[in-house]
């Protein structure tokens, strides 16, 4: 399959939206997603970037995705976070998210960071595979720590 890769434009968010909540389906968690194109717009492309974003497309359109953004590590200094790395299901195994995978790296060894992080869920067996075989270490013995917005607001009435 012929893809290319590119760095996302403003155009290219309702498309990116389209992937996340493909993916929020397929982690059970379809309700989940509140972030909106015009979220996606401004916080990627406003006058306060929070995010960098790549996007893998064919003639069909946008069919990969992978979000990053700066993080601080007190052990490591500068690091990028990989929100989401996607694929539509259709094409996944082309390659494609590899490609977006060492776009990332580049992006990041560019930088000048230290460590590129992200998550996967634990029952998500080929993509902790696919990240092993990329040389990732995916760590077992750590979990994640969230609070949502009703737990910030349940903490702080505390």
């Amino acid at each position: 399959m012929k893809y290319s890769i590119r760095e996302a434009q403003v155009a290219d968010m309702p498309q990116v939206l389209t992937l996340v909540k493909e993916l929020a389906v397929f982690e059970k968690e379809s309700n989940a997603v509140e972030v909106t194109v015009e979220d996606l717009k401004n916080d990627g492309f406003g006058e306060k970037k929070l995010f960098h974003c790549f996007v893998g497309e064919t003639e069909e359109g946008i069919v990969g995705m992978a979000l990053v953004y700066p993080r601080y590590s007190t052990w490591k200094g500068p690091v990028i976070h990989l929100e989401d790395l996607i694929v539509t299901e259709k094409i996944r195994g082309s390659g494609l998210g590899s490609a977006l995978l060492k776009e990332v790296v580049k992006y990041g060894n560019d930088l000048g960071v230290r460590r590129i992080c992200w998550e996967v869920l634990d029952w998500n067996e080929p993509a902790i595979a696919f990240y092993e075989k990329n040389g990732a270490r995916v760590m077992r013995d750590w979990d994640v720590v969230q609070l949502d917005e009703n737990g910030i607001k349940a903490f702080l009435e505390l």
